[in-house]
């Protein structure tokens, strides 16, 4: 008489294991799909979502650049701190922020005063500004003229400069 997997040693056996799987399958519910009513609801409810929350999250980025171009016009006022100590004077407008990183046969030049060799770009990609010796707002100007490239603007277009960084 065949052992039709009734019995527990059976279940190792190729055969009834494949009958345990079936019958252990066959409890959690008939395997059927979504429906097209169905899948149409979830999209329609993902758009909804994508809809309201997406402008919310991309007009922050606008914002988090003019932070992060902020916070470089800091570094880039510390930096040029230093660079006077050293120096006795501030680079003048001839020279640009490049004075910070390499040295324009000035004495007691005791850089590169940014962390890495370079002059980084401002957060859309173009080079921040320096008028120097002095600027129209201060002992230096630096600036940025934010991501249309152009002077003024609002929002995100607005220039980002030394002299209101702290506000």
């Amino acid at each position: 008489m065949r052992d039709r997997g009734n019995n527990p040693k059976s279940m190792f056996h190729p055969r009834g294991m494949g009958r345990a799987l079936r019958m252990s399958l066959g409890s959690l519910g008939s395997p059927r799909g979504f429906s097209l009513i169905e899948l149409l609801v979830v999209i329609i409810i993902l758009g909804l979502l994508a809809g309201l929350v997406g402008p919310r999250l991309f007009g922050r980025v606008g914002q988090s650049k003019q932070a992060a171009a902020k916070a470089q016009i800091e570094l880039f006022g510390a930096a040029l701190d230093q660079y006077r100590l050293d120096v006795g004077s501030y680079p003048p407008s001839g020279a640009g922020l490049d004075a910070l990183v390499k040295n324009t046969n000035v004495s007691n030049w005791n850089g590169p005063y940014l962390k890495k060799n370079l002059v980084p770009l401002d957060p859309w990609g173009k080079p921040y500004q320096y008028k120097c010796c002095p600027g129209d707002h201060g002992d230096y100007d630096i600036w940025s003229l934010g991501a249309d490239g152009a002077p003024g603007g609002e929002g995100e277009s607005a220039d980002v400069t030394s002299w209101s960084a702290a506000k």
